[in-house]
């Protein structure tokens, strides 16, 4: 059986597709520049080929055909016909109150998440097109929702609730949602194959860091804090968004710059962040070779984003008590040596200690790699995320009606014998470039 997952942004369409039987990816791709012209596909099909082709999708259902049809092509495609599709999944960033876990997609859970648009209108306006130009394309194949939310749903009311009005939350519903949850539910049952513990005997600190950023703290295998709020501005420092700052400063720049709400939202949101900084870069590629070369903003941006990180991992190692790994995940997480560093220097009296040399070349996603330092207390790891693999299995196990919250479920990935095969062939390359890396393979202690 043959999961399409898809994640629709206001001008892109991410896809994946899975064989379950197999347990293997056969392709993955975008459509980028949907509605803004001069759209094109990107298409990869592991081992058979990579694939461009310009074609003007001027809506979501146009980009999806677009999908299907390179997926289902003679030369390019990598299955025979949509009738192998057995059912497609969602990436649906906000789901409120009204959605603790995955769904399947109705038309009464589709009017409910209309009605949620306010609580992530950056988003879920996109997610919500998506869904209704995949259903137009594929009526009779199961649509399922999964929650970016979802996975912080255990959060106590002391972690979740603001200091407000009490109305704001009653009948605004105000209150910390947190955000990539696909992520830090793959990156934390990974972490506890690799510590070789029972998953709801596991702490937790994740780290996902990438152009959007938050960390996770998990307390006994479960979300007990996290840094993105209501919405995805709060917390760490990221490519365009500020993250954590003092609300007065809103109430200051409408009154003396000018600035209306929108105008306020758009300047935190797309032109903060470390591109604010620098008011030249969001990529941190970039801002590390502009630091690399002397540019003060640069260092400033670096030193600025390490130190949030590094605060944020205090606090919940405060608020745990105990932890048993940190974790490093997604684009920065996973390839970024510089701000893994700044992140966590100076916490050896936290037992937590990485290892410099395998820090410097820690910089693979396709292993899961130790960078543990000696005498540290706290194992360090950089886990590659795959929230595309948690989408793909909430999917299957929605439509086969054996899906439960994860605290409920067993994830296949989580058996310590898995192995993803498109990492494990692209490990082999990477090998070959990179021997080194085989030093730093994490691995779950032998039974």
């Amino acid at each position: 059986m043959v999961i399409l997952t898809l994640n629709c942004g206001s001008s892109s369409v991410k896809y994946q597709v899975f064989d379950w039987d197999q347990k293997s990816v056969l392709a993955s791709g975008i459509v980028e520049r949907v509605t803004l012209g001069d759209s094109v596909i990107n298409h990869k099909a592991p081992g058979i080929c990579e694939f461009t082709q310009e074609h003007e999708c001027p809506t979501h259902t146009v980009a999806i055909e677009l999908i299907l049809k390179t997926i289902t092509d003679p030369k390019h495609g990598v299955v025979k016909d949509m009738s192998t599709i057995g059912a497609v999944g969602h990436r649906m960033v906000h789901g409120g109150m009204k959605f603790a876990r995955s769904v399947l997609i109705t038309d009464e859970s589709l009017a409910t998440f209309k009605e949620l648009i306010d609580l992530a209108p950056l988003h879920n306006p996109a997610n919500i097109m998506g869904v209704e130009a995949a259903r137009e394309v594929l009526p009779n194949v199961p649509h399922c929702a999964i929650m970016d939310t979802a996975w912080h749903q255990t959060m106590p009311e002391s972690s979740f609730l603001y200091a407000i009005p009490k109305e704001w939350y009653d009948k605004y519903q105000v209150r910390r949602y947190g955000f990539h949850g696909t992520s830090f539910l793959y990156t934390a049952k990974r972490a506890a194959v690799l510590l070789g513990k029972d998953p709801f005997k596991t702490n937790l600190i994740i780290a996902h860091i990438g152009n959007g950023s938050s960390i996770n703290a998990v307390k006994d295998g479960c979300s007990y804090d996290t840094s993105m709020g209501m919405t995805p501005l709060e917390g760490l420092v990221m490519g365009t968004r500020s993250g954590d700052l003092d609300p007065g400063i809103i109430f200051h720049m409408m009154k003396r710059g000018g600035l209306h709400a929108g105008e306020v939202e758009k300047k935190l949101n797309k032109e903060s962040g470390v591109l604010g900084l620098t008011e030249h870069w969001a990529d941190r590629r970039d801002i590390e070779n502009a630091a690399d070369e002397g540019n003060h903003a640069a260092q400033v941006a670096q030193a600025i984003e390490g130190y949030r990180i590094k605060k944020y991992i205090g606090a919940y190692f405060a608020a745990l008590g105990r932890v048993d790994a940190l974790v490093f995940t997604a684009g920065v997480g996973e390839m970024g040596p510089i701000t893994r560093e700044l992140a966590t220097a100076g916490l050896e009296g936290l037992g937590i200690v990485i290892d410099k040399e395998k820090n410097n070349k820690a910089k693979c996603r396709n292993a899961e790699l130790d960078i543990t330092g000696a005498g540290s207390k706290v194992k360090v790891y950089v886990i590659p995320t795959d929230e595309e693999l948690v989408m793909t299995e909430d999917a299957y196990a929605l439509m086969n009606g054996t899906y439960d919250v994860h605290t409920n479920y067993t994830y296949h990935f989580q058996d310590p014998a898995y192995v993803n095969k498109q990492r494990a062939a692209g490990l082999e390359k990477d090998l070959q470039k990179k021997p080194y890396l085989a030093e730093l393979i994490a691995r779950p202690p032998k039974a």
